[in-house]
């Protein structure tokens, strides 16, 4: 099989010749640039500089010639623009605090802090108020939270709607061009396109945005899910209406290049529980998911991938009723995520994209034998019978020993040195 021939039979439930494998193909199954350098230097690739392409959590964009020598199935469409809200393009170079350097776009300006700690702007504009931090000893930014003051009796969902905007004709030029480069290399493409998430947390501070108005603190809208949920339903109503009619424009650019759309990261789930009742996601998620999905699926072959950490099998089901047919990144750590009752209960309904390996514990902290246990263990429980493109559980975190990452990626291949 061809690279996008295994994916497409995998998100068919149906057993490819082998476990098809991502890394970098979207931005939580991606690799920390440090872990991507040191990747190269282990298996001798050119030695320079590793571009940053998603500089929040800083991943490093993972070349052609890596591709190939970890075997990846999967080809990336990422929107230009960064969560910062400047485009990837003028790459210069720029050091970690560990001294580490690497490539970053043009508009990647940053300035110190009192504290030690580097902070990052929106559109790379220093004259603005600074939108994200790296801690003096750290490897990503957080958002900086720049919630004006709220006032109870004029709240406006329409200030929690200035980043859902009509795609403009550069943008559909850019993804018409990169989703055709992508596809050429004859692996399954996935896309994201901005605007698909709804009230992914990552998100809501909006760090691409100068002066956000509206709920923009990460705990107030928490406080929304419960006590202004027609505030919500607002803000989510328009959403969906102006993603909808970006999908339709983005479709006809794209011109069948896309196979799989990476839709929303809003996590459910914690370590031990959930952020909801399914009851509440039913009431104020599942109809945008359900409306959002319906018109993929009747309008293009896409497959819809959402991402949802921690303790969330309550709610496969209903993700799988909404028209979500992909779900990463399967945490297997979480209470009530056990992989094998995951496949046996979840497994004709929703394609498991990750689960091959805790990122947490195992990846950065076991020896390259547990290492190599647990990916052959996962991929024995997920791989029957199709539904399954190896990934680790969440992006390759910074201080992962490059031992280890080696031992998972040789493990997959073992495993499917088998069939």
């Amino acid at each position: 099989m061809t690279s996008k021939e295994r994916v497409l039979t995998a998100l068919q439930h149906k057993e490819p010749d082998r476990v098809p494998i991502d890394f970098g193909g979207t931005s939580v199954t991606g690799m920390h640039v440090s872990c991507v350098t040191a990747l190269r230097e282990y298996y001798g690739l050119e030695r320079h500089p590793v571009p940053v392409h998603e500089s929040h959590q800083m991943l490093g964009w993972i070349e052609e010639d890596l591709k190939a020598t970890l075997g990846v199935d999967v080809e990336a469409m990422f929107p230009c623009s960064t969560i910062f809200g400047f485009p990837n393009l003028d790459w210069k170079t720029w050091r970690m605090p560990d001294g580490l350097e690497v490539l970053v776009p043009g508009g990647f300006r940053t300035t110190a802090a009192t504290d030690g700690s580097i902070l990052i702007y929106p559109e790379g504009d220093t004259g603005a108020p600074a939108s994200g931090r790296m801690p003096s000893d750290g490897y990503f930014f957080d958002a900086i939270v720049r919630q004006p003051p709220l006032d109870e009796d004029h709240l406006d969902p329409a200030d929690n709607l200035a980043e859902f905007q009509p795609l403009s004709e550069a943008d559909l030029t850019y993804f018409a061009k990169a989703t055709a480069a992508a596809a050429a290399g004859g692996r399954a493409v996935t896309a994201a396109v901005r605007g698909t998430a709804f009230g992914d947390i990552a998100l809501v501070p909006a760090p691409w945005l100068k002066h956000p108005k509206g709920i923009r603190d990460i705990t107030e809208w928490y406080v929304s899910v419960r006590g202004r949920r027609d505030y919500i339903r607002a803000v989510f109503d328009k959403q969906c209406e102006i993603a909808i009619a970006n999908f339709e424009r983005f479709a006809k650019a794209v011109d069948g290049n896309v196979d799989v759309v990476f839709t929303c990261g809003t996590d459910f789930g914690t370590q031990t529980s959930a952020f909801c009742s399914v009851a509440t996601f039913l009431d104020l998620w599942f109809p945008y998911y359900e409306r959002l999905n319906t018109w993929i699926h009747r309008h293009t072959p896409w497959k819809v991938l959402k991402h949802s950490c921690g303790s969330v099998a309550r709610f496969y089901d209903s993700f799988a009723d909404a028209g979500i047919d992909a779900i990463n990144p399967v945490q297997c750590s979480a209470a009530g995520m056990d992989p094998a009752e995951l496949k046996r209960k979840y497994g004709d309904r929703l394609v498991f994209w990750g689960g091959g390996v805790d990122t947490q514990k195992t990846l950065p902290f076991s020896t390259p034998g547990e290492v190599r246990e647990e990916v052959l263990r996962r991929c024995e429980i997920f791989a029957p019978g199709g539904g399954f493109v190896f990934n680790s559980i969440h992006n390759v975190q910074a201080g992962t020993p490059v031992r280890n990452i080696v031992a998972m990626l040789d493990a997959v291949h073992e495993f499917n040195g088998r069939k």
